[in-house]
């Protein structure tokens, strides 16, 4: 990174509000945490947020390689400094044992021993990685001993567990701890080091991947990914001997890129991976966690390094644009924790001194390292991989290059070399052929338009350069679109490598709160997220999409033709899309289709569940699990079928603290699965039975919801009561989601009826269901507006189901029109019907 400067305005400007936010940060205040921990008076107050919790000390670990990027890119003497000083304290803070932290060692007893814990090992990781950064920043000789004697205590402590407590301890978020150790084993060279990194190779996982067996589904991807790169590490390290490692990250890197991600580059929903190919169906405002974008591109890399395959280079490039760029606020300097895939949601970022998520300590890392991937070299070749304002000056081989880009605003990339001993020299220049490219590449050297050859998706100039020679690329783009496998109504669209939304808006835009201190907008409202399309099916109008995603002139924005969006939507670069709500997946419709109405039934469903829900848990989630105090004894987590499950052994017990609405009945709703031993549990509220489930064995292997009544006289005034499970001999556990929820309504009475011209026979009243409607005979058609009195209502006009927040059109047929309107209550059961007559 001191070889490369980034001169793109946009970059630098994100990279400038990171260095603002580093250095607003006050170091005491994070290493209190550790001090308190080893017995020593802290010199200030902790943060609060994250840094408060059972997982404080993490963010310190960011801190220390976000500023060891920041040093190799600067040399700012501010920031060694305060390095310097993190390690002089850090030292005072680490125990004979060697080891440090900002817990108690009793968090890593609790993981042996079944009891809860948020991810103590996942912490380490991010601390010891932090350390070892320094010490390869700056040479800082107490960086390397804290971190070789902190690995001697990792060492120490897993060159014990039985079997069973290797078990245990794989099976709760442990992050990166093979990568971090193999890294350590690198400036070490201590075996000790490499055993303990072996310990942390989870062969369950990677041979059935290895095998191109996409297992993935409930797996926590934020630390299956770094499980992924300490394999990939442990091939590095050690060579030839280890290609198996090589190959599971290949097969692992294939299925999340092509079958787990969506259009932006990003993965996950509710930080979980789904089942392979279902990306639609798990669209929401808790898709695409922040740092699995930023994982995954420390997997790309180096894969490319290993490789030189230009797939790696396309995604790299994709995802820095389009979830990177995307999650910084170019005024705060703020990043997100999920960047939502669902249309009509916004972007959330966190504050400066309150939060402290993981996404902000990858988010210190992210801002400081955007020029780590542009140039790559190989004896006497140079790889250009991104399209950026930059400057590479190569001491080694004697070259300078200055690339001047402005992509996707100009088609066109030039590059200058000026050789540093002035003479000619001999270089291989390999310039991507991106996978976007809209047609053939055109090349000029000297403004002289040159043949070339291409290889491996690289032009390749490979010939001696002079001093001031100029490359000129220019790279067609137009726009283009992507699909999802579940849905291939569903599309998003592209141009170039910017991914496009469309803006809806600032109304309403409200924050909720979910796991711990983790906020999450809101869409109180219906948002329409389809676009109907006009004189033709769907499936042509994308055949045409250039002529119906047009670009407005002189501007990087495009509006819609033969659409009922035309004029409403303008999509332009989603990363630059900060401060409203916006759309990056579209149901490209044809009017009153099936597909429209599956559409609208399954958003009713979707609403439905979301207002209906007071409570919701995902199981064996940690963060949330212990945002709901989560407690027990002899418990267990684990995933079966793509699911997660929490269970206990024989009389064993697990407890968690839900939200419940007082002076109201409640419902409880669980998820058993039936196969294998079947389910058998007591259920308690505050401590009084609830009820029992015991489901026998299924050959089926079914899941089943139930759902079990608090009445509103046990509930009373209370907000939260703690559900226990407790297991009557050896038992499945509960699955996926653990909710409290309200009964659906049974409202079925329409809250407005009217039409755009005409008069009613008499003023809508809800208690009178028929009406005439008298039309002047020059109209040929009219508009009927139509709202229930509950939005999550279906609404059928003549037995076709409708987007009731939208007016809709009605033909005239004949002198006499009859509209039949039916309303299907919130329980989707209770009905009512209007009819009105037409008459022109």
């Amino acid at each position: 990174m001191d070889q490369v400067k980034v001169t793109n305005e946009y970059s630098n400007h994100a990279f400038a509000k990171e260095i603002e936010y580093l250095k607003s940060l006050d170091p005491d205040r994070l290493l209190a945490g550790f001090r308190e921990n080893r017995g020593l008076l802290p010199k200030a107050d902790k943060y609060s947020g994250w840094e408060n919790t059972e997982i404080k000390g993490h963010t310190l670990g960011h801190y220390l390689t976000a500023s060891s990027q920041a040093f190799i890119n600067t040399e700012d003497e501010e920031i060694r400094s305060r390095l310097d000083y993190m390690i002089a304290e850090l030292k005072l803070c680490q125990f004979d044992s060697g080891y440090i932290s900002a817990f108690p060692e009793t968090l890593f007893d609790n993981v042996e021993n079944n009891k809860p814990a948020w991810v103590p090992w996942y912490t380490l990781h991010k601390i010891i990685l932090g350390i070892i950064d320094v010490y390869k920043s700056t040479q800082n000789r107490v960086a390397y001993d804290l971190a070789t004697k902190l690995g001697e205590w990792v060492f120490n402590r897993t060159s014990k567990w039985t079997p069973e407590i290797h078990a245990r301890v794989l099976a709760v978020e442990y992050g990166g701890m093979n990568d971090c150790l193999y890294e350590l084993y690198t400036i070490s060279r201590d075996n000790r080091h490499l055993e303990a990194a072996h310990k942390f190779d989870e062969l369950a996982l990677f041979t059935p991947i290895r095998q191109g067996n996409d297992i993935l589904q409930g797996k926590h991807a934020n630390t299956t990914i770094p499980k992924f790169l300490g394999a990939l590490n442990r091939y590095k390290v050690l060579g030839e001997s280890e290609v198996f490692y090589l190959e599971a990250c290949i097969q692992f890197w294939d299925m999340v890129v092509n079958h787990h991600s969506y259009i932006t580059g990003g993965n996950s929903e509710w930080e979980h991976f789904g089942e392979p190919d279902i990306l639609d169906g798990d669209r929401s405002h808790f898709t695409c966690e922040t740092c699995n974008s930023y994982n995954m591109l420390k997997l790309t890399r180096e894969l490319f390094k290993i490789t030189r395959n230009v797939k790696y280079a396309d995604f790299y490039e994709n995802t820095l644009i389009n979830s990177i760029l995307s999650s910084q606020n170019p005024e705060t300097g703020m990043t997100t924790y999920f960047q939502p895939m669902a249309t009509g949601y916004f972007k959330v970022y966190g504050s400066p001194f309150e939060h402290f998520w993981c996404c902000t300590g990858t988010g210190m890392e992210n801002f400081t390292k955007l020029n780590d991937s542009i140039y790559f070299h190989e004896d006497n070749r140079i790889f250009i991989n991104q399209f950026i304002g930059s400057t590479l000056t190569w001491g080694e081989g004697l070259v300078k290059l200055t690339q001047t880009a402005a992509i996707p605003d100009m088609d066109t990339v030039q590059i200058v070399i000026q050789t540093l001993n002035n003479t000619d020299k001999k270089l291989a220049i390999h310039l991507r052929v991106p996978s976007w490219a809209a047609g053939k590449v055109e090349i000029a050297l000297n403004d002289a338009t040159i043949n070339f050859t291409e290889q491996d998706n690289y032009v390749v100039l490979d010939r001696p350069w002079k001093d001031g020679d100029v490359i000129r690329m220019r790279i067609p783009m137009k726009v283009s679109y992507s699909g999802l496998p579940d849905r291939n109504s569903v599309v998003g669209f592209r141009y170039g490598p910017v991914v496009l939304s469309a803006g809806l808006g600032q109304a309403n835009m409200e924050q909720s709160q979910t796991g711990v201190m983790v906020s999450v907008p809101t869409k109180s409202m219906l948002i329409k997220d389809f676009i109907t399309v006009k004189g033709t099916s769907a499936a042509n109008w994308v055949e045409q999409l250039e002529n119906n995603v047009v670009r407005k002139k002189d501007k990087l924005a495009f509006v819609l033709r033969n659409t009922d969006e035309d004029e409403n939507l303008v999509f332009t670069p989603h990363f630059q899309q900060h401060s409203e709500r916006y759309g990056i997946y579209w149901n490209l419709v044809e009017s009153d289709s099936d597909e429209l109405q599956r559409h609208i039934l399954q958003n009713k469903h979707n609403e439905r569940l979301k207002d209906t829900t007071i409570d919701s848990l995902p199981i064996a989630n940690d963060q949330y699990e212990l945002e709901h105090n989560v407690g027990g004894e002899h418990t267990f987590v684990g995933t079966w079928d793509g699911y997660n499950y929490r269970g206990a052994e024989e009389n064993g017990w697990f407890s968690y603290q839900l939200k419940v609405l007082p002076q109201a009945d409640n419902y409880l709703s669980v998820v058993y699965f039936a196969g294998g031993r079947g389910t058998a549990y007591d259920i308690f509220a505050d401590g009084e039975w609830l009820s029992s489930e015991m489901l026998a064995p299924e050959r089926n292997k079914n899941f089943h919801d139930k759902r079990y009544l608090i009445p509103a006289e046990r509930i009373k005034d209370k907000r939260k009561i703690e559900i226990k499970f407790v297991a009557k001999g050896k038992t499945n556990g509960i699955y996926d989601r653990l909710r409290t929820m309200k009964s659906f309504d049974n409202n079925a009475n329409l809250k407005q009826l009217s039409f755009n011209c005409g008069t009613l026979s008499e003023d809508f009243r809800q208690d009178l269901t028929e009406y005439t409607l008298m039309i002047p005979g020059e109209h040929s058609s009219l508009m009927l507006s139509v709202t229930p009195e509950n939005k999550n209502a279906l609404i059928y006009v003549n037995d076709i189901l409708v987007e009731d927040v939208l007016p809709r059109k009605v033909s005239k047929q004949n002198r006499m029109t009859t509209l039949k309107i039916t309303v299907t209550a919130e329980d989707h059961s209770t009905k009512k019907e209007y009819q009105v007559t037409v008459s022109y």
